[in-house]
């Protein structure tokens, strides 16, 4: 592997994905920052996903391309962005997904060096000719996507230190206040539990009745717990049907209330997050916070929750589970169904003792 000849002023990320991927792609953010603390660092990223990184220290330049927009719009936004780009002179772009948009940009905006991925998919001369590096690609399942996204730095030949592979989800004071503004109105004033039951796909959830029953244990026995869900129908119907079935004024709903910065503040405040395979549960895992993740026909080596004190309870496990290649996304059917309530109330009350106790009993 050859190393960059020389060291960069100003470096571009490309991550246009959705918001999981970019909170995952941090670690390369980190890992350019520490070989380079006087490099500027930007990042491209999709619109709607920018909140995971508006708050993150070590990016300069944050820059959003548009989805939504068509004709002359589409066009003014794409030349608008091109040259915002181009003023900045980048001596390395890494693109860090497999986007022809992306590759373009980068052969356009000719860095001294440009590194793609070796994907399967795109091994011809024109995907070639827009980088100087291609990073290999791990076979399926078999890399966190974390070590999948460093290879794009190691292709560079740096050396990728292990306290460098953390995400990062910063969270500003004004984040923590507003949240702790609305904990205040609902009497919650000291440690609590959170609980996300939805993915933005259906078929990543478990039972409505089997969450409740968690969230009602949990508050039986004392605990302050915090249900959250986005602004879509179906996640607030999903929300809404957990919250019919519990029983408790220590219960409450945040679904729908909160950014997906403040929803941050309010994770990582929190004494444990309990949720599925999905954003809230990387962002818990990028905060150091406690988790219960819930796996179904997910590719688990690549997406479990990546260097935090969390346990994984793999559907696969109780019983026969669909490949992950063969799942259609737009499916109402729920994959978790094998997962009992018995073995998410064990992991859960194993995750809330504290921390000598947890490591003595295993």
């Amino acid at each position: 592997m050859v190393s960059a000849v020389t060291a960069p002023t100003r470096i571009l990320l490309i991550k246009l994905r959705h918001h999981g991927d970019v909170l995952l792609s941090t670690p390369v953010v980190r890992a350019l920052k520490s070989h380079y603390p006087n490099a500027e660092i930007d990042v491209l990223v999709y619109r709607e996903t920018a909140p995971m990184l508006s708050r993150h220290p070590d990016i300069s330049q944050l820059h959003c391309l548009a989805r939504d927009l068509h004709g002359w719009q589409k066009l003014r936004h794409l030349v608008g962005l091109y040259r915002r780009l181009a003023r900045r002179r980048y001596d390395w772009i890494l693109h860090l997904s497999d986007q022809w948009n992306g590759a373009l940009l980068t052969r356009l905006l000719n860095p001294s060096e440009a590194v793609g991925f070796d994907y399967p998919k795109r091994r011809n001369k024109h995907w070639q000719r827009c980088f100087t590096r291609l990073a290999d690609i791990a076979p399926s399942n078999s890399l966190h996507a974390v070590e999948q996204n460093l290879r794009a730095v190691e292709a560079l030949g740096l050396v990728v230190d292990q306290q460098d592979k953390r995400c990062c989800m910063a969270v500003s004071q004004e984040d923590r206040d507003q949240v702790r503004l609305q904990l205040a109105s609902l009497g919650v004033h000291g440690a609590y539990i959170v609980v996300h039951p939805p993915a933005r796909w259906f078929f990543k959830c478990w039972e409505d009745e089997r969450f409740a029953e968690i969230i009602q244990a949990l508050a039986d026995d004392g605990w302050p717990v915090i249900v959250t869900g986005g602004t879509s129908a179906q996640e607030q119907q999903l929300v809404g049907n957990i919250m019919n079935l519990i029983d408790s004024p220590r219960v409450h709903s945040l679904a729908g209330a909160l950014t997906l910065n403040t929803l941050a503040a309010l994770i990582d405040d929190a004494r444990l997050f309990i949720g599925v395979d999905s954003v809230p549960m990387h962002m818990a895992a990028a905060l150091q916070t406690d988790t219960v993740a819930l796996f179904g026909p997910s590719k688990l080596n690549e997406w479990h929750p990546w260097m935090n004190r969390s346990i994984v309870i793999n559907a696969a496990d109780f019983g026969p589970m669909i490949d992950p290649d063969d799942v259609r996304t737009d499916t109402g059917q729920r994959y978790l169904t094998a997962i009992p309530t018995g073995a998410v109330l064990q992991a859960t009350l194993h995750m809330l003792l504290p921390d000598e106790e947890a490591a003595r009993r295993g």
